[in-house]
């Protein structure tokens, strides 16, 4: 392990021990809540341009696997934990966290004091910092900081896309019998990949839906077109890394679908590309929802469901004038869930196909699949 010194943008200064990969990374700070799970939220694509903070102080502990991989690559700028543990001990560990970081040149910090860095982020919100093992001198570092770009000014989606469109023939996989189900498709949608979860396609598929993941330039008029010969049924827009606002090209694209009466199902960006491309612009959190425990209230039905969240940014209370809020997070009363009044769409903020996590909301791709009919 080699010594990495942390500069946040407030002036805050760390030292640590590094594992994965080396080098020098900047990136946004964020903090997860997630009590187990730390190899399916390092692949999510929607973590790109972030540290992700483990509140979750034991690390490592049952190595890392092919299966529980959700995407192809560690997306995230770096990981930092309060203790690494090396010697993994799982029936289904392929590798170490250590050597699943080094495959992707992502660096991992240990040896931190995570929960000031939690605590900092929550009473101030989350904030850029760099991360080195090769620079150690503050003005330096913070010279490097001040002169990257800021997540919000980056569109990370062009690298997490897909380069070319691929059916996606996976479903759910179930654990006790090591196997994936087979359940039958009876329609077609296009999903359009934002950064899109493997686990996400897997539950649209369960849903009875044959995917084609498409890549996020796809023109809007070739999937007109698709749906208006009834060559698909509908469309899902996925979740997805950084600011919403500066996607403009989808902000037009999704305009064009909204128009031609496509129906759409959206998840986190994509719901969140929803509501702007209604005219209803999103806002930045103070520091976001990363968890896998919080608490969802389904409006509907006035039940709780424990969701996973993954955001930075939320759609405003403004957009009850042209859609029905169906779902709110009982954290602090913010907009989980949206059903268009007058378009066959919907979208939900939170992540129903959670793994590991709680499947409550997992009926909303049921939902979507209903609705194409």
């Amino acid at each position: 392990m080699q010594k990495v010194t942390l500069y946040f943008e407030n002036g805050t200064v760390l030292e640590g021990k590094s594992f994965g990969a080396e080098g020098t990374t900047v990136g946004e700070c964020v903090f997860n809540t997630s009590m187990s799970g730390y190899q399916e939220i390092v692949t999510d694509p929607s973590y790109a341009g972030q540290f992700v903070t483990f509140t979750m102080p034991e690390i490592g502990n049952v190595g890392c696997n092919a299966q529980d991989m959700e995407s192809k690559a560690v997306h995230c700028k770096g990981v930092i934990v309060r203790n690494y543990q090396p010697r993994h001990s799982n029936f289904r560990a392929e590798e170490s966290l250590d050597s699943l970081l080094k495959r992707f040149g992502v660096l991992g910090i240990t040896e931190v004091d995570t929960r000031f860095i939690t605590k900092t982020l929550r009473d101030r919100g989350a904030m850029m910092m760099i991360a080195s093992t090769e620079i150690h001198q503050v003005e330096q570092l913070k010279t490097i900081l001040a002169s990257s770009p800021r997540i919000e000014e980056v569109n990370y989606i062009e690298q997490v896309s897909t380069k070319e469109s691929y059916l996606h023939a996976e479903s759910r996989y179930d654990i006790a019998s090591f196997a994936y189900t087979a359940p039958q498709t009876t329609k077609k949608i296009i999903a359009l990949d934002f950064g899109i979860k493997r686990n996400i396609l897997n539950e649209l598929t369960y849903a009875g839906m044959e995917v084609t993941v498409a890549p996020n330039t796809m023109p809007a008029q070739e999937i007109i077109s698709l749906y208006q010969t009834k060559k698909i049924d509908g469309v899902f827009l996925s979740n997805g890394p950084g600011d919403p606002l500066i996607l403009k090209a989808e902000h037009g694209k999704i305009k064009a679908l909204i128009d031609a009466k496509v129906p759409m199902f959206g998840i986190c960006l994509g719901h969140q590309l929803l509501s702007i491309s209604h005219g209803y612009d999103t806002y930045k959190l103070q520091f976001g929802q990363h968890g896998g425990n919080h608490p969802v209230k389904n409006l509907k039905t006035n039940s709780v469901e424990i969701t996973a969240q993954n955001h930075n940014y939320n759609v405003p209370k403004e957009i009850e004038e042209i859609a029905e809020i169906t779902h709110i997070n009982l954290f602090d009363n913010t907009i989980e869930g949206v059903r268009y009044k007058n378009a066959p769409i919907l979208s939900v903020q939170h992540h129903p196909e959670a793994s590991p996590g709680p499947h409550e909301s997992a009926y909303v791709f049921g939902e979507f699949r209903a609705m194409l009919d």
